[in-house]
């Protein structure tokens, strides 16, 4: 029962809502009524001493002696095998319901649990303890006939089962005799058979991810890798706004006892252009056509000011950062943080993130709604306040909380903004927004190719007149800034191997932060260095980066923000977008092409 906490997590989710569930079949993080909610189940954030059952949502077997977790090929749907000692075994289907139905995406706030006894005559136990205010509190419990209600005090849950309803209000043990399904959502009564309700929406939800997957235009190799990341990130999409957040989890550390831990249940709009760019470059413009409505909501009313770098999913400008004491942490690793306080940064890569994430609507003739010239303009603006700000310090985009310079990636997402805008510019005939924006990225381009280059480490800096090294500085040749076979392009590759890789591992910087060197490796620049090496033609190295950096995902085919370079554990918030990001994009720039094969 206290085995510890790990990160071997597989993610539910129906663009709605989404839960954390361990190799045991145990329900350990989810926040109601969205992402960024009250976590009903946060056992994952009080594991000081293994896992324990408040706060969780467990199915307990009997003499258990093993376990395996998989998905439903290409779908959401996650099943668990528990095995006990005398043959008996039973499987755990899990998955938060969502197909389309009168037209619209059906994607309840509902998490929906069946159980089935493979073999043997297995006997098992339900724990289902969820918890308000972040577990500070109990619900109170009623009963009916087949359901249990858990009243707090800003929502009620209701549990309809066909199981025992004693045995569950109990946490009784029992015979699996009969297949029994569970369905905790909303306090609104079924009004169909619960084990047929139970089938029927598996049958949908299966059939909804298969046809989404079956639309993606893969790459050759590593499909399975691609679809797997592919499903993560589209559960990273909150549909009601279109937000998306950088992951599910607040306050997974980012190395042991580092105290490196932060909510990022919150809308990064770097995160979130990331996201959208992996998505469409398999063909799966949905996902960007519900952020573009998020973002022209969060920037329109900027008036050519300042633009946040994040917001709350459901566009909240004020995300004040505490602490909640009472939680032991992933671990044991205090502090549990709520709320994000890079919210009030100032970092001007953001206005380049912004048009990055909408360039293809003015450009791809498949989507439903296309940019328009009113919203053009609506991105001059953001574009005006990029130039405006571009040579100006800020606190980067790995948000430096004591420090402020000239980000030389901060720069290079000011220049993508005005190159990009003189592309929108031509679609729409406007000769003369070319002109004004193509001369505008020269200037800052100039600006960096003479300000951050660093003679001495023969490498682009981390800042203008700066020496020290960062691996954001190979988004150059990513968002099309240099040829990636310009020499100063290469030798600052080679630099940041020497100072910033442990084998495959890549760390994000050099230069001590607000909480020491970093320990731990940051997942997203080794998937920079991918591409990087295969830009500059490197190819057979950047494939042996990327199977080593498939091999460290968790069973379920996951990543989490960071990897130990030593251990090979992940670290960090889970799942991370910007990880997921990675693999899709290395994918598609390493696999050979179709007709290779076929």
């Amino acid at each position: 029962m206290n085995a510890p906490a790990s990160l071997n997590l597989g993610i539910i989710g129906n663009c709605s809502i989404s839960a954390l569930v361990d190799d045991q079949a145990r329900i350990v993080w989810c926040c109601l009524p969205r992402f960024d909610g009250d976590p009903v189940f946060h056992a994952l954030l009080d594991s000081a001493n293994g896992l324990q059952e408040d706060g969780s949502y467990q199915v307990q077997l009997d003499d258990q002696v093993r376990s395996e977790q998989a998905y439903e090929d290409n779908t959401g749907v996650l099943r668990t095998r528990l095995y006990d000692a005398q043959g008996g075994a039973i499987e755990i289907t899990d998955f938060a319901p969502r197909y389309f139905q009168h037209g619209r995406p059906f994607r309840p706030i509902m998490l929906v649990r069946r159980i089935r006894a493979l073999q043997g005559a297995p006997r098992l136990r339900i724990v289902l303890r969820p918890r308000c205010d972040w577990g500070r509190n109990a619900p109170a419990r009623t009963r009916g006939s087949n359901h249990i209600r858990f009243v707090g005090p800003d929502t009620t849950l209701r549990l309809t089962t066909n199981a025992p309803i004693t045995y569950v209000l109990d946490e009784t043990p029992f015979t699996l005799t009969r297949p029994i399904s569970l369905v905790l959502g909303p306090d609104e009564m079924l009004d169909a058979n619960i084990e047929d309700t139970a089938r029927q929406l598996e049958e949908r939800t299966i059939a909804y991810w298969r046809s989404w997957s079956r639309a993606l235009a893969l790459p050759l190799e590593w499909q399975d890798a691609v679809i797997r990341a592919a499903i993560t990130l589209k559960m990273c999409l909150y549909e009601d706004t279109g937000a998306i957040v950088a992951a599910m989890t607040t306050s997974i550390p980012e190395a042991p006892g580092s105290e490196r831990n932060w909510d990022y249940r919150f809308c990064w709009l770097r995160d979130a252009f990331f996201v959208v760019r992996a998505l469409n470059s398999l063909s799966e413009v949905g996902t960007m056509e519900d952020y573009l409505r998020w973002m022209r909501d969060a920037i329109g009313d900027m008036a050519g000011g300042h633009v946040q770098p994040l917001y709350g999913i459901g566009l909240e400008r004020e995300l004040p950062e505490a602490i909640v004491d009472h939680l032991a942490g992933y671990r044991g690793h205090r502090p549990v943080r709520v709320g994000n306080q890079a919210a009030e940064h100032f970092q001007h890569d953001v206005y380049g993130n912004i048009v990055l994430g909408a360039a293809q609507a003015f450009h791809d003739k498949r989507l439903l709604r296309r940019g328009t010239l009113q919203e053009f303009h609506l991105l001059e603006a953001v574009g005006e306040r990029a130039f405006l700000i571009h040579d100006q310090a800020d606190a980067g985009m790995w948000e430096l909380r004591t420090r402020a310079r000239v980000h030389t990636s901060s720069v290079l997402m000011n220049w993508a903004a005005c190159d990009r805008l003189a592309k929108i510019a031509q679609v729409f005939g406007e000769a003369d927004r070319v002109a004004l924006w193509r001369s505008r990225a020269e200037v800052i381009r100039e600006k960096i190719l003479t300000q951050s280059w660093n003679e001495e480490r023969q490498a682009f800096a981390e800042s203008f007149g700066g020496r020290d090294l960062d691996a954001s500085v190979l988004l150059m040749a990513e968002v099309g800034f240099i040829d990636p076979r310009d020499p100063r392009f290469v030798a600052t590759v080679d630099a940041l191997e020497a100072s910033l890789c442990d084998g495959p591992y890549m760390r994000r910087y050099e230069a001590p932060d607000d909480f020491g060197r970093p320990e731990t490796s940051f997942n997203i620049c080794a998937f920079w260095r991918i591409d990087a090496l295969a830009r500059i033609g490197r190819k057979e190295q950047a494939r042996e980066i990327f199977e080593a950096m498939l091999a460290v995902r968790n069973p379920l085919g996951l990543l989490s923000e960071d990897t130990h370079p030593t251990t090979g554990e992940l670290w960090g918030n889970f799942p991370q977008t910007y990880s997921m990001v990675g693999i899709v994009n290395a994918a598609v720039r390493l696999s050979a092409p179709w007709d290779s094969r076929i």
